[in-house]
């Protein structure tokens, strides 16, 4: 099912980031396959890798004359010795995915008779924020999920997991959140990211607002998602939140060079302990043998 169609697509090939006309880090400089070098917004700063300097990214024109770059990082082609996929890297293209699976009632469990965006509940602005089929107040907190992996590990530590590495098939990755820098192993990546599943579990707890957590995942070679290994707190408030009543949701999309992006699932099974969360029911032996195996092995 379409969902979302970029326009005035143009692939180009990241030189440097942060730029060397411009240092913020949320700037590279790219060239175009006509040679053409210019500056590039990248909303997902490095991304792990995947819009930093020799990645190959799916771009799209900024109109204003007060920006420095004239294109926006959107997309990032990714590729192993296993494959190449096209990966959806822009956070707000998340946002965008969302509304238009609530537009079409493609949320497992949720039919929407009305809903807007950016509504402020505590101490917290969330993404949308609605009224369900049933007459009762829902929100919806959105965040983007653009990485994966065969193993769910610290970087440093992905060496030792050559064997599985090898074994798995190239559509048998983790998708994983968060990940990102921090300055010491044991912060949590994004404390904004925690105070919004926090308040969720308030809002759960205390009112009788549906308060929902929804992961998009913008690429399609993932079979399973799972709270991240590598970060512990957050990990272990978004297990707490659910198994106090906050909803934890789902999209997975596939986009492709010319930058359009389709529905693929909204029931991917989803880890957020070592053995069980949502839609864990189905059968997954041996995903779950190396996410155990993984967390065993980096404690």
């Amino acid at each position: 099912m379409h969902l979302l169609q970029l326009q005035n697509t143009l692939e180009a090939y990241i030189l440097k980031r942060p730029s060397a006309i411009s240092k913020t880090p949320y700037v590279a400089d790219i060239t175009t396959e006509k040679d053409y070098t210019t500056c590039c917004h990248t909303p997902s700063l490095g991304c792990c890798g995947m819009a930093d300097a020799g990645s190959t990214v799916i771009t799209t024109p900024i109109k204003s004359k007060k920006c420095i770059s004239e294109y926006r990082a959107e997309l990032s082609i990714f590729s192993d010795d296993k494959g190449s996929i096209v990966v959806g890297i822009n956070p707000k293209l998340a946002e965008d995915i969302a509304a238009k699976c609530l537009e079409q009632n493609l949320f497992q469990h949720l039919k929407v008779q009305s809903f807007s965006s950016q509504k402020t509940y505590m101490n917290s602005r969330f993404d949308y924020a609605g009224i369900d089929e049933n007459g009762k107040e829902f929100v919806l907190e959105i965040k983007n999920v653009p990485q994966a992996d065969y193993v769910d590990t610290d970087k440093k530590e992905r060496k030792n997991y050559t064997k599985e590495i090898n074994n798995a098939k190239f559509d048998e990755k983790i998708a994983y959140f968060p990940d990102g820098f921090r300055k010491k192993a044991k912060d949590v990546i994004s404390p904004r990211a925690l105070k919004h599943v926090q308040e969720l579990e308030i809002l759960a707890k205390t009112t009788k607002i549906r308060a929902m957590l929804c992961f998009i995942i913008q690429r399609s070679d993932t079979s399973v998602f799972q709270t991240s290994h590598i970060d512990p707190i957050y990990r272990e408030a978004v297990y707490k939140a659910w198994k106090n009543g906050v909803e934890i949701k789902t999209i997975q999309v596939q986009w492709n060079k010319k930058g359009t992006c389709t529905f693929m699932r909204n029931d991917i099974p989803v880890l957020l302990s070592d053995t069980y969360g949502p839609h864990y029911e189905k059968k997954m032996k041996k995903l779950k043998r190396l996410i155990i195996e993984t967390k065993t092995q980096t404690v």
